[in-house]
């Protein structure tokens, strides 16, 4: 299951269980608070009736003409009156009090029902406790299955004098309260239900909100697995390592804790990859060297020594050279892009100190370098520039042919190397920039170290422009394409 539907899932049954156990609660004391508070008015009408009725009790209206009387003139005229009122939202048409007066021995004289007159009460539990001096209460069920048909009986002692000469029975049915009690009822499940509606929209808010930070997070992690800045082949630039997502609080401190992480492993595989990479490449030389060493400890004739002499001589260079370009590619890999330059550099310039560094070498191997095109200038790094035409134009003299020649173009913010050697295989132009890749010199041999393009694809990569191969049949060209200056 999803982290997103666990949280929402756990968050529902928190609320639907806070929200069960609250209604229950309530609804469970509505019933009693609500009879409670009708048996309190009903205690308080029962002794202001039975003050009223003192009078009439104590001289005899009630038992001689309990119709006619005072006091039950007034009650009857109350029972008959008609009303219509609004109890909050509670419509009150009628009159439902019963009341009941009793003499000593516990015989009706006045029921405002006109049902029960004559008959005998001193049994029931109210009547025999208010003759007691106690308080006298009970309810009893027309049916004994059905709690609707609940009537609630208080009494109240009828006092003349010091002495109790009646009881008065005030008494209400359950249903005339019942309306109210599910009124209530329907509306806390009506307020059950917008809550956990409203504890819906809030859990799914919640959750979005944190699923979101969390995708934020896992985005970044994704995007960090992969290859680090420097474990590419080198034929692309390098990506950026992508920014650390704006999280709060234990999620901003995780962020921070992932990318810390990442910049360690970062160094820890760029470093792996150039020892690994580096270990590859010494095999061969030190292996040479090591053959080479162990004949010239024989007695040899002095061709042979000097032969196997000059191979550890070309082999240490070899090895000069592959630690020269290690270092020169790793602290350009190690750099940031550029800052804004301004635009003072001559192509031209750098051109013509390139060539001249390399001037002797080229004459030794009869090659002609030629330096053609029109001048321009831009916003780069003019000795980063220069670095790059002279690995170019050392490799072009790697490959071409004695007799041949080397030719440097100059185009508006373009610098073309186009020499006279193979060419490349098709099959091979991608892997061209890529660190130790190197292909056999015409001689035969393979005495690059394959990191003169990588410094020259990483010096492009800092100045924004690009490095472009392409073969002409005979020979190869490599374009530098500079960014224009703004």
């Amino acid at each position: 299951m999803r982290l997103g539907l666990r949280l929402l899932f756990a968050f529902f049954l928190i609320n639907g269980l806070a929200a069960f156990f609250v209604l229950r609660v309530f609804m469970v004391e509505i019933k009693p608070s609500v009879r409670k508070v009708t048996e309190d008015t009903l205690v308080e009408t029962a002794y202001l009736l039975a003050a009223f009725a003192s009078d009439d009790m104590a001289n005899g209206n009630l038992a001689a003409s309990p119709s006619t009387s005072r006091f039950a003139r007034h009650v009857q005229a109350v029972a008959e009156q008609p009303v219509q009122i609004w109890i909050w939202d509670a419509r009150k048409a009628a009159l439902d009090l019963r009341v009941t007066v009793t003499d000593a021995q516990g015989r009706v004289l006045f029921d405002s029902a006109g049902q029960d007159v004559g008959a005998d009460y001193s049994r029931w539990r109210n009547i025999s406790r208010t003759l007691r001096g106690e308080y006298g209460a009970r309810t009893t069920r027309d049916v004994a299955e059905d709690e609707a048909t609940s009537v609630m009986y208080v009494s109240a002692p009828i006092v003349a004098g010091e002495q109790v000469v009646g009881v008065l029975t005030v008494s209400k049915a359950a249903r005339a309260v019942q309306n109210i009690i599910d009124s209530s009822e329907q509306k806390m499940l009506r307020g059950g239900v917008l809550f956990l509606l409203l504890s819906a929209g809030v859990g799914f808010a919640i959750t979005w909100w944190l699923v979101a930070q969390v995708r934020k997070l896992r985005s970044y992690a994704q995007h960090v697995q992969g290859p680090t800045l420097h474990e590419g082949d080198g034929s692309q630039p390098a990506p950026a390592a992508p920014p650390v997502p704006e999280v709060p609080g234990e999620l901003g401190d995780l962020a921070l804790a992932m990318d810390s992480m990442r910049r360690r492993l970062e160094g820890r595989d760029y470093i792996e990859g150039y020892v690994r990479a580096l270990t590859h490449e010494l095999k061969s030389p030190v292996a040479a060297i090591r053959g080479a060493g162990e004949l010239l400890q024989d007695e040899l004739p002095a061709a042979d020594r000097q032969l196997f002499a000059q191979q550890v001589m070309d082999q240490s260079q070899r090895l000069q050279n592959l630690v020269d370009q290690l270092m020169q590619l790793t602290q350009l890999e190690q750099r940031p892009p550029l800052a804004a330059l301004r635009p003072t550099t001559s192509l031209r310039d750098c051109a013509e100190l390139a060539l001249g560094q390399l001037q002797a070498t080229a004459a030794q191997k009869g090659i002609h370098l030629a330096l053609q095109g029109n001048d321009s200038a831009g916003a780069w790094d003019a000795q980063l520039v220069q670095l790059a035409i002279s690995n170019l134009v050392a490799n072009a003299l790697d490959f071409s042919p004695g007799g041949s020649q080397v030719v440097v173009q100059l185009a508006p913010h373009r610098i073309t190397v186009q020499d006279s050697g193979p060419g490349v295989p098709e099959g091979l132009m991608h892997k061209l920039g890529e660190r130790f890749f190197t292909t056999p010199r015409p001689n035969g041999e393979r005495s690059g170290t394959g990191l003169g393009l990588s410094i020259v694809l990483r010096i492009m990569q800092l100045h924004g422009g690009q490095l472009h191969f392409a073969n002409t049949h005979p020979g190869l060209r490599a374009s530098l394409d500079f960014p224009v200056s703004h």
